[in-house]
């Protein structure tokens, strides 16, 4: 079952910070590891690792590694992938017909099978407890709907199972705060990162469809599709608030939106 659900940033800042935001961000994403010490598994989306326009990539490969290293401070994890939840993921994806695919590297099976952990999986994890992971990748050129429609497919496969299991959506916000920045600076900025950090604190997910096309181009967020699966995993289970932080840094926003299984009544 779906016992937790949060949004986490990857920024480098966090895992070293020097201001007061980032000192927020830190200590929010600490809680949230031990939010997480009874969880068995996570379902982890980045949007830095392979990328595919068109479809969603579901990582099937037997192991996840990779190393970060960021003002002296290493990260190096290597985990197991659930491969079987992984599977389940991806046939019930494609039987709903949402574009999908199921990816390995490397080997079939074995050590060999591997696939790497980018920036936006190992900087969260760093925080967190070590437990078992599948591995996802959005795709930003697949309609809003079925991106929708995949977070319902996650919630119909996970909740058959008898682990507690954390979806972990990695996501930074506008990059677009700073004319110094890779990205210059749009007006709009600071307008998506309120919008988007009400509806998260409100879960009222549903206005983010309303964003146009131009409006994201502008602001280039790299958390704006999988938040719309966020959006599918909330329209079939309600979740309460935990933790909401937010800031900036630099040209980028950072936010840590985490919830908690609401009891049955």
């Amino acid at each position: 079952m779906i016992y937790t659900v949060a949004v986490v940033p990857h920024g480098d800042e966090i895992i070293d910070p020097r201001n007061e935001n980032m000192k927020k961000l830190n200590a929010k994403m600490n809680e949230l590891g031990k939010m997480l010490k009874d969880t068995d598994e996570y379902v982890l989306i980045s949007p830095h690792n392979i990328r595919i326009d068109t479809h969603i990539g579901v990582i099937l490969t037997e192991n996840l590694s990779g190393k970060w290293d960021y003002n002296g401070i290493k990260i190096n994890k290597k985990l197991r992938c659930d491969r079987k939840l992984a599977m389940d993921i991806y046939e019930k994806s494609l039987q709903e017909k949402i574009p999908t695919v199921g990816i390995n590297f490397g080997a079939l099976e074995g050590t060999l099978s591997s696939m790497p952990l980018d920036w936006g999986s190992l900087i969260p994890l760093h925080f967190l407890p070590e437990r078992n992971t599948v591995l996802i990748t959005p795709a930003r050129k697949i309609s809003r709907l079925n991106l929708v429609k995949f977070g319902n497919v996650l919630v119909n496969v996970l909740e058959k199972r008898k682990e507690k299991i954390a979806v972990i959506i990695s996501a930074d916000q506008a990059h677009t705060h700073s004319k110094y920045g890779p990205y210059g600076l749009s007006i709009n900025a600071k307008d998506y990162d309120s919008r988007v950090f009400n509806a998260l604190k409100n879960k009222n997910l549903e206005e983010l469809l309303q964003m146009s096309d131009d409006y994201l181009d502008k602001v280039k967020p790299d958390s704006y599709w999988q938040l719309l699966i966020l959006y599918g995993i909330m329209q079939k289970i309600d979740f309460t608030k935990e933790i909401a932080e937010y800031g900036v840094a630099g040209y980028f926003g950072m936010c840590v939106v985490a919830y908690s299984r609401k009891p049955a009544p």
